[in-house]
C-alpha cells in the first residue's frame, strides 16, 4: 500500500514536471525516509500556480488555493500540491497575513519551522537539504530554520511542536531553539486551545510521551495557555514514568491526570479546557472516578481487617460495584495501569495489599458479572411505568440501578417477571 502511495506521488511529480514546472517531495515524507520511518502522506512543493494545478489534473479537490494548495487524487490517494510561497507579516503569532507565490524552491524550505521539515527530494530522489536538516538529525539535533525567536513569534504553535518533534523522534532541542523556546512561551497565549489540544494528544499518543511531558514541564510553557490548564501542574516528582507502556489514550490520560494529583472533578474542568470531545471526557473521568472512589471506601477499612478473606471479599464488591457506577471499560483501564506500574495506586493512598488483589483478581472478577450495564437487564423504563401506577421521575433510575446491582451480582435472575416483583417490592419498601 506504501508503495503504491509513494508512486502516485512522483507521478504527480512527473506530470508537473513534463509541463514545465518544478516540483519536489517535501515537508515530513522527506524528514521520515531519511529516518527510515514509515511514511504517512507526501506533500509536494511546485512552481506552478493553483490553477495550473487545478487544469493539470483530473480529480483535484481546492483545499486551500488563497495559500497556494490543491489537493491532487491520484488513485485512492491525496496529494496536496502548494505553490512555492513566502509569507510576510505574521497576525496573532499564528497566520501569516499575506502569501506571495514565488519561482524559488529555496525560499519556500526558508520559511518552514525546522531543519529537519525543510529538505526536499526531487524526481530522481536526490535530496536538497540547504539549512543541514540531515546533518542535525544524524547529530541528534532539533533547531529551528535560521532565528529561533523569529520562527517562534511567526508562530507560537510551533514550541508545541517543537517538543512533540523532539520526543517523537529522539532529538535534542538546539540551545538556541530551546532558548528562544522559553523566552516566547507566553506567547502560547494567543493560540486556539484546539489546537494545543491536538499537539498535547500527539505528545501523549506518541512514542516518548516522558520526554515530551519533561520538556513541557522544564519550559512552563503550558503556564501560558489563555486559560490556566491544571496539567501544567506536572513536575519531575510526579511524572507518570510508566505511561509509554499503555497503548489506550484513556488509560495514558489518567495515568498522567491522577498522578499530578487532579480529582475527577478537576480532571474533567482541565479536559473542558482544552475542548476535548464530551465522549473522551467521561472516559477519562470514570476511571479518574472509579479509582478515588476504591481509595475511598478502602481508607475506611482498618489495617487488621485487610489481611484476610472478608478483606478480599469486600474489596470483590467494591470492584463490582465501581464497575456498574462508572462502566466496566473503566475498571479494565484502571487495571491496565496497576499492570504496568505496580505501585501507583499506593501513591494514590491505596494500599499495597489491595493493589496486589486488585491486579491478581480485578479482571477475573469483572468477567462473573451477570451484566454490566442497564441495557442488558430484561425490564427498562418503559416496562417499570407500565406496571406501576406512578407518573415517570427520579424513582425510575433509582429502581433501575438497584435492579442492575442485584442482577450483576446474581441475588436475582434477569428475568423480567421476577424484575418487576423486584422493582414493585423495592417502591414499597423505599416509598419512592
Amino acid at each position: 500500500m506504501k508503495e503504491i502511495m509513494e508512486q502516485g506521488a512522483y507521478t504527480v511529480l512527473t506530470k508537473l514536471q513534463d509541463h514545465g514546472f518544478e516540483a519536489y517531495l517535501v515537508g515530513g515524507c522527506v524528514r521520515d525516509k531519511q529516518l527510515l520511518r514509515a511514511v504517512k502522506d507526501y506533500d509536494i512543493a511546485t512552481s506552478a500556480k493553483p490553477q495550473q494545478v487545478l487544469d493539470l489534473f483530473e480529480r483535484t479537490i481546492p483545499t486551500g488555493l488563497q495559500h497556494g494548495t490543491v489537493t491532487v487524487v491520484i488513485g485512492a490517494h491525496m496529494y496536496e500540491v502548494t505553490t512555492f510561497r513566502k509569507e510576510s507579516e505574521y497576525e496573532q503569532f499564528r497566520r501569516p497575513t499575506e502569501v506571495q507565490f514565488i519561482d524559488s524552491l529555496y525560499e519556500d524550505l526558508q520559511r518552514r519551522d525546522f531543519t529537519m521539515n525543510a529538505m526536499a527530494l526531487d524526481q530522481q530522489g536526490k535530496l536538497i537539504d540547504p539549512f543541514g536538516g540531515l546533518a542535525d538529525i544524524e547529530h541528534g539535533l532539533l533547531r529551528c530554520v535560521g532565528n529561533a525567536s523569529e520562527r517562534f513569534t511567526e508562530d507560537a504553535l510551533r514550541m508545541l511542536r517543537c517538543i512533540r518533534f523532539s520526543a517523537e523522534y529522539g532529538l535534542e532541542v538546539e540551545a538556541e531553539t530551546w532558548r528562544a523556546l522559553c523566552e516566547h512561551s507566553r506567547l502560547l497565549k494567543h493560540i486556539a486551545m484546539e489546537r494545543v489540544r491536538m499537539e498535547l494528544e500527539r505528545m501523549i499518543a506518541g512514542a516518548d510521551p516522558v520526554k515530551a511531558l519533561g520538556l513541557l514541564a522544564a519550559s512552563g510553557i503550558l503556564r501560558e495557555t489563555k486559560q490556566a490548564l491544571k496539567l501544567a501542574w506536572l513536575d519531575q516528582k510526579h511524572m507518570p514514568a510508566a505511561i509509554h507502556l499503555l497503548s489506550a489514550p484513556a488509560a495514558r490520560w489518567t495515568y498522567l491526570y491522577v498522578s499530578i494529583g487532579l480529582n475527577a472533578a478537576e480532571i474533567e474542568a482541565d479536559m473542558r479546557v482544552l475542548t476535548f470531545s464530551t465522549e473522551q471526557i467521561k472516559r477519562i473521568y470514570r476511571v479518574a472516578a472509579v479509582t478515588y472512589s476504591l481509595r475511598d471506601e478502602m481508607l475506611l477499612i482498618t489495617d487488621e481487617f485487610k489481611q484476610g478473606l472478608m478483606h478480599e471479599k469486600k474489596l470483590e464488591l467494591l470492584w463490582k460495584l465501581g464497575a456498574l457506577a462508572y462502566g466496566k471499560e473503566a475498571c479494565l483501564t484502571l487495571h491496565a495501569i496497576l499492570t504496568v506500574d505496580p505501585q501507583w495506586m499506593e501513591s494514590q493512598g491505596i494500599d499495597a495489599v489491595t493493589s496486589s488483589v486488585l491486579l491478581k483478581r480485578g479482571v477475573e472478577w469483572l468477567d462473573t458479572l451477570v451484566v454490566d450495564s442497564l441495557k442488558q437487564l430484561q425490564v427498562g423504563g418503559k416496562e417499570l411505568l407500565a406496571h406501576m401506577d406512578k407518573p415517570p421521575g427520579p424513582w425510575v433510575t433509582e429502581v433501575l440501578k438497584h435492579l442492575l446491582q442485584e442482577t450483576a451480582l446474581g441475588r436475582l435472575p434477569n428475568e423480567s417477571d421476577l424484575l418487576i416483583v423486584e422493582a414493585v417490592r423495592f417502591v414499597n419498601q423505599h416509598n419512592l
